[in-house]
């Protein structure tokens, strides 16, 4: 399950949510703003800003990045699946 870190009012937040719902991508949305835990865990991934998407304990990004939702929509590998050729 991708989830994406977020807080009320962030632009950044609603585009990735907007990339995100446009190529059928399915993610919970946990507000920092709400949850102290969830924003303890952002910053030892080492994020300062939302929004923090993780979709693996190795694939994780901040900030809107269209081109990582492309590549997870397509099924790109994470750094924690093996690639075979």
């Amino acid at each position: 399950m991708i989830t994406v870190y977020s807080k009320p009012n962030c632009m950044q937040c609603r585009m990735t949510y907007k990339a995100m719902d446009a190529k059928g991508l399915t993610y919970q949305v946990v507000d920092v703003a709400e949850n102290a835990a969830a924003l303890e865990y952002v910053k030892e991934l080492g994020y300062l800003t939302v929004p923090v998407i993780v979709v693996s304990e190795h694939d994780h990004w901040g900030g809107f990045r269209p081109d990582h939702i492309d590549r997870v929509a397509a099924g790109g590998a994470t750094e924690d699946e093996t690639i075979e050729a």
